[in-house]
Formats: structure tokens, C-alpha cells, sequence
């Protein structure tokens, strides 16, 4: 189960990179927009911000797996072993809690989008819930990330791979 997770994680960094392109892309095509007419793409503008934040929630996951999300450990650093443990699974549980909420109202919004016949107010005309999906399947991934590494701290299992070193160690 953990190898199909993160697949799924792989597979939504990768896609958010591709969205990040798209960001480049659609703000490249808004300025060569107004240099010449014959580039002109109606809610250029619209599509850049819609990449950009596809590309900002797809990319929760796999950076969370990969034990990149900054984490404060002043208080954790001071607690013996099995302290560390103790908080660590609180943190994560409310954590699950939190970024469910995240993907249950954000599957929702997608939902009601798509009831509604939501579209953007600009000349893109864009159905909402297709921006929206975007962020569904992020959070909806972030929050899965967040019950698999819970899974392994329950098992006593490490989150990261360990010769990855520590966070202090790899900016210094």
C-alpha cells in the first residue's frame, strides 16, 4: 500500500511540474498577447492562476513524503524518545484531521461547481470545476499522505529514509 501511495505521490509532483509549465506558459502567452494581437489568448491570465494553484496543491504530497515541509522542532528536540513519538502522532492525527476538511470541502466545491454550471467571471469563460479538480486531488492526496506516514508511526516503522539525513544537516 505504501509503494501505490507513493506512485500516486510521484505521479502528482510530476504533474505539478507540468502545471508549473503551464503557469510559464500562459503568463509567456498574456505578454506576447500584448505585444502583437495575432497572439492574443483571452483569460491567459485566468489560465496562469488556475495552473499555479493545480500545481501549489498537487505538489503537497509528494513534498510531505519526501520530508520536505518545514517542520519546527524546537519543542520536539527537548522531549526524550518515546515524547517524540507521543506528539508525533498527535501532530499527525490532527493533521489528518485538518487536511481532510481540506478534501472533503474541496471535493464539495468541485461538486457544487459542477451542479451549479459554475463558470469564471472573465473572457475564459471556464467551467470552475475544472480548475477545482486540481485542488481536490491535492488535498485529497495530502490527507491519504498524512494516514500513511500515521500508519508507519503506529508500526514503529521511520518516516523518511534515514540516510536522507536530517533537515539542519542539508542546509548546512
Amino acid at each position: 500500500m505504501r509503494q501505490l501511495l507513493d506512485r500516486f505521490c510521484n505521479a502528482a509532483g510530476y504533474l505539478a511540474g507540468l502545471f508549473m509549465i503551464g503557469t510559464l506558459l500562459s503568463v509567456l502567452a498574456s505578454i506576447l498577447g500584448r505585444l502583437h494581437p495575432l497572439f492574443e489568448l483571452p483569460g491567459a491570465d485566468a489560465y496562469a492562476g488556475y495552473c499555479m494553484a493545480i500545481s501549489a496543491f498537487l505538489a503537497l504530497a509528494p513534498t510531505l513524503r519526501r520530508g520536505e515541509h518545514i517542520r519546527v522542532t524546537l519543542l520536539f528536540n527537548q522531549l526524550p524518545a518515546k515524547g517524540q513519538r507521543v506528539l508525533d502522532i498527535l501532530c499527525h492525527a490532527v493533521a489528518i484531521a485538518m487536511s481532510g476538511a481540506l478534501a472533503w470541502f474541496s471535493i464539495r466545491l468541485v461538486l457544487q461547481s459542477r451542479e451549479f454550471h459554475d463558470i469564471s467571471s472573465g473572457l475564459d469563460a471556464t467551467p470552475l470545476w475544472i480548475p477545482q479538480l486540481g485542488m481536490a486531488v491535492g488535498t485529497t492526496l495530502f490527507a491519504l499522505a498524512f494516514l500513511g506516514d500515521l500508519i508507519l508511526l503506529l508500526r514503529g516503522e521511520a518516516l523518511r529514509d534515514p540516510s536522507a539525513g536530517d533537515e539542519p544537516s542539508r542546509i548546512e
